[in-house]
């Protein structure tokens, strides 16, 4: 396995453990996600499966590919992290913003797997804290450091056959 693909499975990892960890805040702590929140856990769902996938290939430059659909669904990640904090939390209703459209009408994942999509806040409702940072914050850190990892995935050599 090449360095670009433990990058890549280190990714998806990072991304199962956050949903991992947002659906233990949300079953066992109570802290009930907004749209935006339901969102980003569909980025990151979405982030974890393209990685994955990027083990089905050996070519490099399919392996490339998939480290760049991972840096686009990270920055994409961090752009919804950011509007929850700075527009959305500040909204009393996340009715009829891009996320509601999105997961409610367009991809109905709220009503057909409600306990990992299901919106149950409001997005002023949402925001909680861990260590004193708020949950979008957190979020955003994550995203960033999934799109470095990410373009360092894509533009890293492979130093595999020097060492061996």
């Amino acid at each position: 396995m090449n360095t670009t693909q433990k990058i890549l499975n280190t990714i998806a990892l990072i991304c199962l453990l956050a949903l991992g960890f947002a659906l233990f805040s949300q079953h066992y702590l109570g802290m009930y996600p907004c749209a935006w929140c339901v969102l980003q856990r569909f980025i990151l769902l979405v982030i974890a499966v393209v990685c994955l996938l990027s083990n089905l290939f050996r070519s490099t430059y399919f392996i490339r590919f998939f480290a760049f659909l991972s840096a686009g669904l990270s920055l994409s990640g961090v752009l919804s992290a950011w509007y929850q904090y700075n527009v959305a939390a500040k909204m009393l209703s996340c009715d009829m913003t891009f996320a509601d459209v999105f997961m409610s009408r367009w991809t109905h994942l709220d009503a057909a797997v409600p306990w990992l999509f299901g919106i149950f806040a409001t997005c002023m409702d949402a925001q909680v804290s861990l260590l004193g940072i708020e949950y979008s914050l957190w979020s955003l850190g994550l995203f960033v450091l999934m799109a470095i990892a990410s373009l360092i995935a894509l533009f890293k050599k492979n130093t595999r056959h020097l060492f061996h």
